[in-house]
């Protein structure tokens, strides 16, 4: 079978003899590959393994990363893709989404290559699987069998300041909490890294003694989080950084973004602009850079208190969810939009159609749910422009920015 193109997540895409779709993971296009005879059949696709790679595509290459082979990390999906190959690829996922399930007459967008295709991420979450109240195994999830984890040895695509405090803290497992149940790793903008423990049960009591195991203690900073509870510092300053907060996983390419949404809007000094799903309020301090009057909201109640910090002249941050609070806020003059991964309350997008404003730029990690949004939102906007930025080189994952502008209100 041959493969022609790559799916969402990542899969390639071939066809069975009875034109059923079919998904590989692992293969690129131009691949020609025999299957495993085990092949998983469904009414309208199926999935399958490679058995052999027969004829390889031209943008395959050997994945640099030995856990990407060696355990099948399901971490990265397109590591066996160049990366011209991934770009092409984004490019044609986030355009196929926009047609078919925006209905939107448009070709790929233009894609923004990253700064760098390895050692970006300043985050990682490990799995744990326990032995006796103690962590047996930590790591990352093989993809062909997500409830299984194989231990971390090195993952390239995240900073090598993460990597280097995980080799250390790997001979100290034993001071984690009892029955750990999550481990994550993160790396903030004054170069502090966060080690922050979730398990059920007793707070974790001892994370002093881990941090003490350190050379550079002084930039550790230990948090325990309850499974389904609120994490606290445990051990290390509190310097108001929410380690648990959303922040792009890779923050320079995140700015890039965020850079050009904004010089879509075209904001002149003193207008009112809404930034929904603001987070830590990047966004709203380069709208304020010009000038604008910023009315920031956030669901997160420990981001926006970092946002507050930030002395944001002219902004205002609000914690609440942008469904709740649009009623109460003064019509704005253009708005930035950076939903979750499901995308757009429905009353969200109820209130911008029945209202819309001259300009919004709206910031996605999902192709899928901006496309439908998109659709959605056609019935008093229209689609001015379109760029993909690639924040997540290795993976199948590709942000968007979409400018829209509202029906009848000019640019």
């Amino acid at each position: 079978m041959r493969i022609t193109g790559i799916a969402a997540g990542g899969d390639g895409v071939g066809r069975l003899a009875d034109g059923r779709a079919v998904f590989v993971p692992r293969t690129v296009p131009g691949d020609e590959v025999s299957l495993r005879r085990d092949i998983e059949i469904h009414r309208h696709f199926a999935r399958a393994e490679v058995d052999a790679i027969v004829t390889a595509g031209p943008h395959r290459v050997t994945p640099p990363c030995p856990h990407f082979t060696a355990d099948r990390c399901g971490g990265c999906q397109l590591q066996q893709l160049s990366y011209d190959g991934q770009l092409d690829a984004k490019r044609a996922l986030v355009g196929d989404a926009l047609r078919r399930i925006g209905k939107l007459d448009v070709p790929d967008p233009e894609i923004v290559e990253a700064a760098a295709a390895l050692r970006y991420r300043t985050k990682i979450s490990l799995a744990v699987i326990g032995g006796n109240g103690r962590p047996r195994a930590v790591g990352l999830h093989p993809y062909h069998r997500p409830s299984k984890v194989f231990p971390l040895g090195d993952c390239l695509i995240t900073d090598s300041r993460l990597m280097t405090l995980w080799r250390d803290l790997e001979a100290w497992l034993d001071l984690l909490p009892a029955r750990l149940t999550r481990l994550v790793l993160r790396l903030d903008r004054e170069g502090r890294r966060h080690i922050i423990a979730e398990s059920p049960g007793e707070p974790w009591l001892n994370a002093h003694a881990l941090r003490a195991q350190f050379g550079d203690a002084p930039s550790i900073i230990c948090w325990w989080r309850p499974v389904d509870g609120a994490a606290r510092v445990v051990a290390g300053p509190a310097t108001g950084f929410p380690a648990t907060a959303f922040e792009q996983v890779n923050p320079e390419m995140g700015m890039v973004a965020r850079r050009w949404a904004v010089e879509q809007l075209g904001v002149a000094p003193g207008r009112l602009v809404w930034d929904l799903y603001g987070g830590i309020g990047d966004t709203a301090a380069l709208l304020a850079v010009r000038g604008a009057e910023v009315v920031s909201v956030d669901a997160d109640e420990k981001a926006i208190a970092w946002a507050r910090t930030r002395g944001v002249a002219g902004a205002r941050f609000i914690a609440a969810r942008a469904e709740d609070v649009l009623p109460t806020l003064p019509d704005p003059d253009a708005i930035v939009l950076n939903p979750p991964r499901g995308g757009l309350h429905w009353n969200v997008t109820l209130r911008l159609r029945e209202r819309p404003t001259a300009r919004l730029v709206y910031i996605s990690c999902d192709p899928a749910t901006l496309a439908r949004d998109l659709e959605r939102l056609s019935v008093t906007y229209r689609l001015a422009g379109v760029r993909a930025f690639d924040l997540f080189p290795q993976t199948a994952h590709v942000e968007t920015v979409a400018v829209l502008e509202g029906e009848g209100r000019g640019a």
